[in-house]
C-alpha cells in the first residue's frame, strides 16, 4: 500500500477572495495536506454534507452566509472539525467569541503562511496523539502481557525467524492458526518490531463485528448515515492511520464486505458511510484467520484476489499439542503473567503438574492453558500448583469414552430449543467461553453463534422482565 503522510490532512479553506483563495490552494498542497478552497459560506455547507474534515479555515466576513454560519453548521454536522478562524477584520470581542464556540485558533490577515502551517502541524500531532489513545482504548479490552513470542521447539523458532524477517518490511502478512495459538500475539510482535512501533495497533475481531455495522466500523460514517448515527464516527481503519491494522477472523467477512476491503486495500483510500468523497489512510495490514482460506475460495465464499492481497507473507502457527516440549517454559510465563511479576521460580509448577499439562491435549491450544493456569494461580494463592489446583478438565486424563457433552442426560423433558440452548452452553463451558472454537466444534459459523447467544439473552430479558 502507498504511503501517505501522517501529518497530512484534509482541510476547508473558504475565503470570498479569490487571490488569497488561489494562494492557499496552491500552499496548502505543498504543505502535503488535501485541500478543498470555496469561495463562500454557501458552498462549504454543501462540501460539508458530502464529506469530513480535519481543519477548516474560515473567513469571517462574507456575503450571504458569514464564517459564524459555517461554524454553527460545522459544529452540528462534524464537530471533531478543528477550526481556524482568519479575519481581517478581527477584534477582541470576535476572538473571545471564537474561542467559546470551540475554535482552535484565530489568525488575523494578512496571514504568514507560516502560521498556518504551524497550526495545521499542531493539529495534526493532535489527531496523531487523539487516535493513539483510541486504539489504546480499544486494546483495553484484551488486555495482554508484552508481546513476547514465547517457545523455543522448532515450530515456535521458525515463526520467530520469520517475524524477524517480516517486520520491517511493509508487507501484507496473513497468520494462520487454530483458535487460541496466539495469532494475535504474533501480530503485536510484527507491530512492535517494524517501523510503526510508535504508532497505533488496532485490533480488529471481524467474527464478532454485528452484521449491519461492519462497514461502519471499519470505515466509520457521517452523522446521520443511517438510524442511530446520532454523531460522526471515526473507523478503526482511520484509528490505525500510521500504524498497523490487525484483522482477525478475516474469513467470517461476508462477500459485500470483503469486495470494500479490497477496494480500501488497492487504493488506500477511505469513505465513511454516507460521504462521497474518499481520503488516504496510510496502514499496513496483518490478517489472521483459523479457517482454509483457500478452500473458502474454491467454494466461491471468499475472494481470490483478496486472498493474494493479503498472503504476500504467511506465518502458520503451529497449535500447542505439535510444541509440549515449550509447555513448561510457556506455563511459567503464564503464571507470571497472571501474579504480574516479572519471573517465576522455576519450581512454581510442581513435577506433577507439568506432567498433566504435557499430557492434556489442549484443544483450545495457549488460551485454553492461560485460563487453566489462571484458575491454577487462585487456588494456589501463588504457591507451588498442584494437580489438584488444576481445572478437573486438565488433572484428568482423558479417555477414549470422553464427549464434550451428554445430549441424553437432561433432567427433564426439554423442547429442541432448549436442548440446542443447553448443547451450546456445554461447549462454551468446555472451551472456557471461546466463542471461535465452540462454533468450529459445534459446526456452525461463528455469526449464527452470536446470533444465537444474542436470541438466548433477548428471550432470558423477556421473560425475566
Amino acid at each position: 500500500m502507498s504511503s501517505q503522510p501522517h501529518g497530512k490532512l484534509r482541510v476547508l479553506f473558504v475565503d470570498d477572495e479569490a487571490p488569497i483563495r488561489q494562494v492557499m490552494q496552491k500552499e496548502l498542497a505543498r504543505m502535503g495536506h488535501d485541500a478543498l478552497i470555496c469561495e463562500d459560506g454557501q458552498v462549504a455547507v454543501k462540501a460539508l454534507e458530502e464529506q469530513t474534515f480535519d481543519a477548516a479555515i474560515i473567513d469571517l466576513k462574507m456575503p450571504g452566509l458569514t464564517g459564524w454560519d459555517v461554524i454553527d453548521h460545522l459544529q452540528e454536522a462534524a464537530p471533531e472539525t478543528e477550526i481556524i478562524i482568519s479575519t481581517g477584520h478581527g477584534s477582541l470581542d470576535d476572538a473571545i467569541q471564537a474561542l467559546r464556540r470551540g475554535a482552535y485558533d484565530f489568525l488575523t490577515k494578512p496571514t504568514k503562511l507560516v502560521e498556518v502551517q504551524n497550526v495545521l502541524q499542531q493539529i495534526a500531532e493532535k489527531k496523531t496523539l487523539k487516535n493513539k489513545t483510541i486504539a489504546l482504548e480499544h486494546q483495553l479490552e484484551a488486555v495482554r502481557g508484552k508481546s513476547e513470542l514465547i517457545g523455543e521447539t522448532p515450530g515456535m523458532e521458525r515463526v520467530k525467524k520469520l517475524v524477524e524477517k517480516i517486520a520491517p518490511t511493509e508487507s501484507a502478512v496473513l497468520i494462520l492458526g487454530e483458535t487460541g495459538t496466539g495469532k494475535e500475539l504474533v501480530a503485536k510482535n510484527i507491530h512492535d518490531l517494524s517501523n510503526r512501533a510508535d504508532m497505533p495497533f488496532v485490533a480488529v475481531n471481524c467474527g464478532a463485528l454485528p452484521e449491519n455495522l461492519v462497514e461502519s466500523e471499519l470505515f466509520g460514517h457521517k452523522k446521520g448515515a443511517f438510524t442511530g448515527a446520532d454523531q460522526p464516527r471515526k473507523g478503526l481503519i482511520e484509528v490505525a492511520n500510521g500504524g498497523t491494522l490487525f484483522l482477525d477472523e478475516l474469513g467470517e467477512l461476508d462477500k459485500s464486505m470483503q469486495v470494500k476491503l479490497l477496494r480500501f486495500l488497492e487504493s488506500g483510500e477511505v469513505r465513511r458511510v454516507g460521504e462521497n468523497e474518499a481520503f488516504h489512510v496510510d496502514v499496513r495490514i496483518v490478517c489472521a484467520t483459523n479457517r482454509d482460506l483457500q478452500e473458502m475460495v474454491a467454494e466461491g465464499i471468499f475472494r481470490e484476489d483478496l486472498f493474494f492481497r493479503v498472503n504476500t507473507f504467511e506465518i502458520r502457527l503451529p497449535p500447542l499439542r505439535e510444541r509440549k516440549d515449550d509447555i513448561p517454559l510457556l506455563a511459567r510465563h503464564l503464571v507470571a503473567r497472571h501474579l504480574k511479576r516479572r519471573d517465576v521460580a522455576e519450581d512454581i509448577l510442581s513435577p506433577e503438574a507439568i506432567a498433566l499439562l504435557r499430557a492434556h491435549e489442549w484443544s483450545g491450544n495457549v488460551r485454553e492453558l492461560a485460563n487453566a493456569l489462571e484458575h491454577a494461580v487462585i487456588l494456589s494463592d501463588g504457591a507451588t500448583i498442584h494437580p489438584e489446583d488444576l481445572p478437573g478438565s486438565v488433572s484428568r486424563i482423558p479417555t477414549d469414552g470422553d464427549h464434550p457433552f451428554q445430549v441424553t442426560n437432561f433432567p427433564r423433558p426439554m423442547t429442541l430449543r432448549e436442548i440446542e440452548a443447553e448443547v451450546i452452553q456445554q461447549t462454551l463451558d468446555k472451551y472456557e467461553g471461546d466463542k471461535p472454537k465452540t462454533a468450529e466444534e459445534l459446526g456452525i459459523a461463528l455469526k449464527t453463534l452470536y446470533n444465537k447467544l444474542n436470541q438466548y439473552e433477548a428471550q432470558s430479558q423477556a421473560e425475566a422482565g
